[in-house]
């Protein structure tokens, strides 16, 4: 981690040319709302300033700005294979070739990153409640020859104490894992709702998708307002991201 624009590395076994990292809010040049590094460009801020943010980012990893695959994050489950022409409609992507960087935009919804140190296959996906019970995590998996030896790790989302949701949201996944009950606690505040644990949500899924190496998980990006955006605090606000790729 920097002074200039503090990083977060996942603390995980993955080999050292698998270079992984997940930004904070901090060290770029966006105004508020947007403050300061938001690398999201669908939310409102200036298209110079995200520009600029994804310049300095790429600089501080010394990649090339052109190899990072953003994509047009729509809570849905395809995956994309890298590299890949324009902004790509889906919420993961993959690659097995190096100069190509996996990417996911986050403000509360789960990012996870992927990668098998045997093949030297990496994956990043985007993961919020919709995404995740309709098996976002599950089609990037099956892009995956071997998942047991499939590390992944849960970065930065919104904590279990916070992710307030209705019941459909827990039927929602109940309906393909009855366990998935055991990642849901009544909520104090709101009679009929409920507290969902989306990294136990997660992990569930990872698990009976045969994914057992899972790291990460211990971030709240709702009560970090030094570090993170969050959506569902502040409603207008930027985006985080979270990368991977190979040296």
């Amino acid at each position: 981690m920097t002074t200039e624009l503090p990083l977060i590395i996942p603390d995980w076994p993955a080999p050292a040319w698998i270079k992984a990292v997940s930004t904070t809010r901090m060290g770029g040049v966006s105004q508020a709302p947007w403050d300061t590094l938001n690398l999201g460009s669908h939310v409102g801020d200036s298209t110079e300033d995200v520009n600029r943010n994804r310049a300095i980012l790429c600089e501080r990893l010394g990649i090339d700005i052109a190899s990072v695959g953003w994509l047009n994050q729509v809570h849905g489950t395809d995956v994309v294979d890298l590299p890949a022409a324009g902004l790509v409609r889906a919420d993961a992507s993959t690659t097995w070739s190096r100069g190509n960087v996996c990417a996911v935009l986050t403000a509360d919804c789960l990012p996870v990153l992927f990668c098998d140190p045997s093949t030297g296959q990496i994956a990043a996906a985007h993961a919020g409640w919709r995404g995740l019970a309709d098996g976002v995590l599950e089609q990037v998996v099956a892009r995956f020859g071997n998942p047991a030896g499939v590390l992944a790790w849960l970065g930065p989302a919104i904590g279990p104490g916070r992710f307030e949701v209705g019941p459909e949201v827990r039927e929602a996944f109940l309906l393909d894992d009855p366990l998935a009950a055991d990642a849901f606690a009544a909520s104090p505040s709101r009679e009929g709702h409920y507290l969902a644990d989306i990294y136990q949500l997660a992990r569930q899924r990872l698990a009976t998708a045969g994914v057992l190496q899972v790291y990460g998980g211990e971030f709240c990006t709702v009560t970090d307002q030094q570090r993170f955006f969050s959506y569902r605090r502040d409603g207008q606000t930027g985006r985080m991201a979270s990368l991977i790729y190979m040296t």
